[in-house]
């Protein structure tokens, strides 16, 4: 049998971390830690993590309105199901928490040198009715996610940054992690492996309308992209429209790359809510690419955010982010429209054209457009031409009128006449 040495550390300090969380607004961080250290029937070390997480979740109440609430007091913790490993089965941590909570992360040994941690799963019981008391659907609800984090074997992962999961109803927040799920010998690794947020020297930071680099190799120039229509369905029907063509601009050590979106082959995912909403797409290359729209100053709608992630050729991932947008703004109860090419600048390293551009997140009726008037983008606006060409008019003439003046003027002076 395994034996399990567990630490459930829980820090009473006033000392108060605060993030900007995706869709939620400032918040505290709870201030605990999990750790456990699982050991074999040799007693030696086989795993070791330390990590913190939240979850949020939203869920549709007997009114039918919309809630959400913040898991992040876990109370006692079990560790039941955690396993060292074997032939036939990686290493997982479960964690069980509450009235029916359960977390659990499972990981996968690739090759002689290099391990995953493959899939997260957490359960939560909307029966609860200390968490969830006027919930409109009762049970034990799971959502999965698939991270697929790649790992050098004897090296422990490290992600003091504050990552996001989201699925349909739960966003899931990491920070603080420290993980080795094979360890070697029965000694945890001291050489580290960081996620990209950590490894400053690899990472892209957020930036806005950043010009791209100049590539090593130029992209081969693509087609126009095909319009796809990409809706996203809650309760009570059709609740986020979409229409474009998608065309995304990549930079990988100098060399771009051009990708077409094709919307038979794209998965269309997404959630509501009252002042956020999510289009999430995915496709067997594109692990996500996420537009999150925010409403600002109670009457306007903007693209705040774009998370992206694709596995490349070489079998490595490509992920950015930026959460400090601000595109398509457009009046609530309308929708953003731009014909023409327009570019969402993400990062220097990141760009996406949109083309045949509509998007209405919120506010839809009976699963259609506004009737209102579309705020259009300026590229489509072609009303500016009319008070160019009158300004160039009225110059012209001016000009004639002064010229005309001066050769008068000149002529005036020539002499006197005999009379």
């Amino acid at each position: 049998a395994f034996i399990f040495e567990i630490y459930y550390i829980y820090y009473r300090s006033m000392i108060l971390k605060s993030f900007l969380y995706i869709n939620l607004g400032a918040v505290h961080v709870p201030s605990y830690a999990l750790e456990l250290t699982l050991k074999d029937s040799g007693n030696s070390t086989c795993l070791y993590a330390k990590w913190q997480m939240d979850f949020t979740v939203y869920y549709e109440t007997t009114n039918k309105t919309q809630k959400n609430v913040t898991i992040s007091d876990f109370g006692t913790v079990t560790y039941n199901g955690s396993i060292c490993g074997d032939d036939q089965n990686g290493p997982k941590i479960a964690v069980q928490f509450g009235s029916g909570f359960s977390w659990m992360v499972n990981f996968t040994k690739m090759a002689s040198s290099h391990y995953s941690i493959h899939n997260i799963s957490f359960s939560y019981n909307t029966s609860d009715k200390t968490i969830f008391p006027d919930a409109e659907d009762k049970g034990i609800i799971t959502v999965l996610e698939v991270p697929e984090i790649t790992i050098p074997l004897n090296e422990i992962f490290r992600c003091n940054s504050l990552s996001t999961l989201k699925s349909n109803n739960v966003v899931q927040h990491y920070w603080d992690v420290h993980v080795q799920a094979f360890v070697q010998n029965g000694t945890v690794s001291t050489k580290e492996f960081l996620c990209s947020k950590d490894n400053t020297s690899t990472t892209v930071a957020p930036t806005i309308h950043t010009t791209m680099p100049s590539p090593t190799t130029k992209p081969t120039p693509k087609e126009r992209p095909e319009t796809g229509n990409y809706l996203v369905n809650s309760t009570n029907g059709i609740c986020l429209l979409a229409t474009m063509g998608l065309q995304l601009n990549i930079t990988q050590d100098k060399v771009a790359s051009v990708i077409n979106i094709k919307p038979n082959t794209t998965d269309i995912t997404g959630s509501c809510q009252p002042q956020t909403a999510l289009l999430r797409l995915n496709s067997s290359t594109i692990k996500y690419l996420e537009f999150v729209f925010a409403v600002k100053n109670e009457n306007r709608f903007y693209l705040k955010e774009v998370n992206f992630s694709m596995y490349l050729v070489n079998g490595s991932v490509f992920s950015i982010a930026n959460d400090n947008l601000s595109y398509w703004d457009a009046p609530l109860g309308s929708s953003y429209m731009c014909n023409k090419e327009q570019t969402v600048s993400v990062s220097g390293a990141f760009q996406i054209n949109t083309f045949d551009l509509r998007v209405q997140p919120f506010n839809v009726m009976e699963g259609k457009y506004s009737t209102a008037t579309a705020q259009e983008c300026s590229l489509d606006d072609d009303t500016i031409l009319i008070p160019i060409i009158v300004g160039a008019g009225l110059s012209g003439l001016i000009i004639v009128i002064v010229i005309a003046y001066l050769i008068g003027r000149r002529k005036s002076y020539v002499g006197y006449q005999t009379l």
